[in-house]
């Protein structure tokens, strides 16, 4: 007999106690739960439904632990516009995953995934997407969130709260990005479209990838009283199929520690890119051909990647489970999970408590939410 986690525990609990393509770019929950802030909502009978459906191998089997339908009302009605991802607080004694949907702004998920709360956000960017979610520590250990705005052109840095402490706009003028090419395309009025962001001692790496310059940019994190963040001298990768070149440049993922490391998600390429801190292009992690991995995520010697497609482009997309450079399990949403929605992944994240792993994870067009928890004997 399978043991049961805490957290699921506590679900059917709280169940039986209660009486819901390149393009950028369809689903929506019931009106059942909070608003803002509170308990999640009983889990439904659809969710129900999911409970003994298993996918993956070996170790890294999950099942569908939460659907959307545990989301605030705002966030539900919105869902279908999610085109985003998710950033763990991995910060000792923390836990707390961040999102952001466009038309609800912010939101929290509690580190026990327990409760999800929206989080007052800036009128000036909660309507706009945010294409990824990064959480950072300034010199000082103060945390916070940088969100790349893609069809706005900026970059948004927040505090755990939401409040708005600096905007990095698209570079113009003679700022010298470090790269002739770079340089001369935004002289010349290119688009800035970031699709992902993350740092590294100061210096924030922002991928490109949904415009025609398709390079890994950098802009360095200044001040001591107040958050000043001003483009850099540094920038690598462009559009090609030369080693350390992309598809799309879609997530960037910073690997802290004794080998740092800059990975970058080639999409079409179904490649994993890695560079050093200075750019300098070092390794390819090549994923099953015809998969786009949209963003991978590292915890504990595993990494996650959300893929846009699997090789079957007529399927629903997987998650993959990689123990160094190698896949060892495969998940399937929609095809195993039955969470219909789930043709494209646009983002996942590991999350783990009590020894238990969680993948929370992002459809896209249409939009949908799911957490899934980990199998274990």
């Amino acid at each position: 007999m399978k043991s049961w986690s805490v957290l699921a525990i506590l679900a059917v609990i709280t169940a039986f106690g209660g009486a819901g393509l390149e393009a950028h770019p369809g689903h929506r929950g019931h009106s059942r739960g909070y608003s803002k802030t509170g308990v999640l909502a009983p889990l439904s009978t659809a969710q129900a439904a999911h409970g003994d459906e298993v996918s993956g191998r070996g170790a890294m089997q999950f099942r569908v632990l939460y659907t959307s339908e545990r989301l605030p009302a705002k966030a539900r009605e919105v869902l279908v516009n999610a085109h985003g991802g998710f950033a763990v607080d991995r910060r000792p004694g923390h836990g707390e995953v961040y999102f952001a949907l466009p038309g609800a702004g912010l939101i929290r998920i509690s580190s026990d995934l327990q409760s999800i709360e929206l989080l007052d956000t800036n009128p000036g960017m909660r309507d706009e997407n945010m294409h990824n979610t990064t959480l950072w520590e300034a010199a000082d250990g103060t945390p916070y969130l940088s969100l790349p705005a893609n069809d706005a052109g900026r970059i948004y840095t927040t505090t755990l709260a939401g409040e708005l402490v600096a905007t990095l706009d698209a570079p113009r003028g003679a700022i010298d990005l470090g790269h002739p090419s770079v340089n001369d395309y935004f002289r010349g009025g290119g688009n800035f479209t970031p699709t992902d962001v993350d740092q590294l001692e100061g210096l924030l790496y922002v991928t490109t990838g949904y415009s025609d310059l398709d390079w890994v940019l950098s802009a360095r994190v200044r001040g001591s009283t107040r958050v000043e963040i001003a483009w850099n001298d540094l920038a690598f990768g462009g559009r090609g199929t030369e080693p350390g070149q992309f598809g799309t440049g879609h997530g960037v993922t910073v690997v802290d520690g004794p080998n740092v490391r800059i990975d970058i998600s080639d999409r079409p390429n179904a490649e994993i890119d890695r560079f050093a801190a200075d750019g300098r292009y070092m390794s390819t992690v090549t994923l099953p051909a015809g998969s786009f991995p949209c963003d991978i995520d590292h915890l504990d010697g595993y990494s996650v990647i959300g893929a846009l497609y699997g090789p079957d482009h007529d399927k629903g997309a997987p998650v993959y489970v990689l123990e160094g450079n190698h896949v060892i399990s495969e998940i399937w949403p929609q095809e195993e999970l039955g969470l219909e929605n789930f043709q494209h992944i646009h983002n996942a994240v590991f999350h783990r408590v009590d020894g238990r792993f969680y993948i929370i994870v992002q459809a896209w067009n249409p939009g949908d939410f799911a957490v899934l928890e980990q199998v274990t004997d």
